[in-house]
């Protein structure tokens, strides 16, 4: 089965494309929706699963509003109150909003820094 996660912008979806494997699909919403931008996304989601990652702002509640109703079964990921959106959460928060939504096996984790002896 297929996932898409849904986000405005093209930011975030490079921002989150870095962590994510290949296999998932990112849309961007563009900002405003309207008929035809929902149905074209309909069209891409087809049957798949579908989560919904929108800035924490006025514009990202609306548009989750409106995804809300076309994908009444999609899972809702957050980002906080106080980040600049989904392209400006911390990696690590993102992480662990991904792992929440049950997309681990998916999550592309960042190597860690070498340890380095005084």
């Amino acid at each position: 089965m297929s996932i898409t996660i849904i986000v405005e912008g093209k930011n975030d979806r490079s921002r989150l494309r870095r962590l994510l494997a290949p296999e998932i699909d990112i849309q961007c919403t563009f900002g405003t929706l309207n008929t035809l931008k929902l149905e074209a996304l309909r069209r891409k989601v087809g049957d798949g699963e579908v989560y919904l990652y929108m800035d924490n702002d006025s514009s990202g509640k609306k548009i989750r509003g409106i995804l809300r109703d076309a994908f009444p079964d999609a899972v809702h990921i957050y980002t906080r109150k106080g980040y600049a959106g989904v392209e400006g959460t911390p990696d690590e928060y993102s992480i662990t909003q991904l792992e929440k939504a049950g997309l681990e096996e998916f999550i592309i984790y960042p190597q860690p820094l070498p340890h380095m002896e005084p």
